[in-house]
């Protein structure tokens, strides 16, 4: 099996990771919004044809191994995914509008993408396993 994917006319193998955060980095991924952020992601993404290869919702950001087609920009992609999961979360946990630091932005402006070549395998693994990692760095050392 080959790890390309066909287009009518292409053959293409075009993942990246995408790293995106809450507004003002807040860690409020957790619990039910971050269900609610995950489930939005996989079908947002779905519906535009990506595919996820790895998820990763964590307290104050989300990793995201896609494969998206030639036919999509990236940037749309991203926008489409963080612009539509921000209304539906916005929508379902009114209280956050409630906030004056929230207004009706829940993600940052920005993200980080990088594409992803023969290191596929390692990407996915650190995604899969960078929140354990990280906790780990966190304790307390004595």
């Amino acid at each position: 099996m080959s790890r390309f994917k066909k287009l009518s006319q292409t053959i293409w193998h075009c993942q990246y990771h995408i790293v995106w955060t809450p507004k003002y980095r807040f860690k409020i991924l957790k619990g039910k919004i971050a269900d609610e952020v995950e489930n939005c992601v996989r079908a947002f993404s779905s519906q535009q044809g990506a595919e996820i290869i790895e998820l990763n919702v964590q307290i104050d950001h989300v990793h995201l191994l896609v494969m998206i087609p030639p036919k999509l920009s990236v940037s749309g992609f991203v926008g489409t995914v963080k612009g539509r999961t921000a209304i539906r979360v916005l929508n379902w946990f009114r209280e956050l509008k409630q906030k004056p630091y929230w207004a009706n932005h829940f993600w940052s402006r920005g993200y980080c993408v990088d594409t992803v070549g023969l290191d596929s395998e390692m990407i996915r693994k650190y995604v899969k396993h960078q929140e354990k990692k990280e906790r780990e760095s966190e304790k307390p050392r004595y």
